[in-house]
């Protein structure tokens, strides 16, 4: 069989945040479907085959003068982008427990070691947020707990919940990759007590949880705070993430009203994850 050509598409986008996620989320549309996030920047992937020189017409965020993205493209064969793939995803570690990896890394000797294949989806902890809710899950006990997972991306963080005791995990994303990928990285960490379903927050009605972490974005969860109150069960905890520093105010207000109180923030690098608890 012959090698598969892609097309390897070099971005870089100044703010990083929110323009690499803005952009991710436009090249999937567009047919994109691999990803890896850098500090300057995103790499994106297309086979030849789905590739035209109109690919990027209706990526809308770069004609939007508020985000700078410049880019460069290039043909790379099929061995060259697995090796190329390979070579930017490297193994995060979480504390001295967790690691979070791909299959082609090697076995870490650790306590809680998360097998991701990413694909298109969100969530393989090199993102802050993503990092920082890795390490609220490992700071707190989830021994017989029910757990949501909302805006689930590749996962990881229902799966470490599941790592750490929880029984009873839904793992909820609107967009079908996930869904898809959330399923797939599942299935790979041999995660029983975890249910994924495509969908929103209207999924939530009639269902009650120990805990519930959100990593997504700050409209979206201005949104759904109310939603997540009525489904946290007394003295439920609530873990928010997706936002700068400077939201935690309009988000803790959203948030008291519904009467959660804020008890501890994470940050790293003007991005933040919050803890309530009801």
């Amino acid at each position: 069989m012959p090698n598969t050509t892609y097309i390897e598409y070099n971005f870089k986008v100044d703010p990083l945040q929110p323009t690499s996620d803005i952009l991710i989320a436009e090249l999937g549309e567009a047919g994109f479907e691999s990803f890896i996030e850098e500090t300057d920047g995103v790499l994106a992937y297309i086979q030849k085959s789905d590739w035209s020189d109109m690919i990027l017409e209706g990526v809308e965020i770069l004609k939007n003068t508020n985000f700078q993205v410049s880019y460069q493209f290039k043909e790379i064969e099929q061995e060259n982008w697995n090796a190329t793939w390979e070579s930017n995803f490297k193994p995060i570690q979480v504390a001295d427990t967790c690691v979070v990896r791909a299959p082609f890394h090697e076995k870490p000797d650790v306590p809680f070691d998360i097998i991701i294949e990413p694909k298109m989806s969100f969530g393989t902890g090199h993102h802050e947020t993503t990092h920082m809710m890795l390490q609220h899950i490992l700071a707190h006990d989830f021994k017989g707990k029910s757990v949501l997972d909302m805006g689930c991306g590749t996962g990881v963080l229902a799966i470490l919940t599941a790592m750490k005791g929880a029984k009873m995990i839904d793992a909820i994303d609107i967009d079908n990759w996930c869904y898809q990928n959330s399923l797939e990285n599942i299935e790979r960490n041999k995660c029983e007590y975890i249910k994924v379903y495509e969908g929103d927050a209207s999924l939530l009605a009639d269902r009650k949880y120990d805990v519930i972490i959100a990593n997504i974005n700050r409209n979206i969860l201005l949104a759904d705070i109310p939603v997540y109150a009525k489904a946290l069960n007394k003295n439920g905890l609530l873990f928010l993430s997706g936002f700068y520093a400077e939201d935690i105010e309009i988000i803790s207000e959203k948030c008291l009203a519904v009467a959660l109180k804020f008890e501890k923030k994470l940050e790293k690098n003007n991005w933040v994850a919050v803890k309530y608890v009801f």
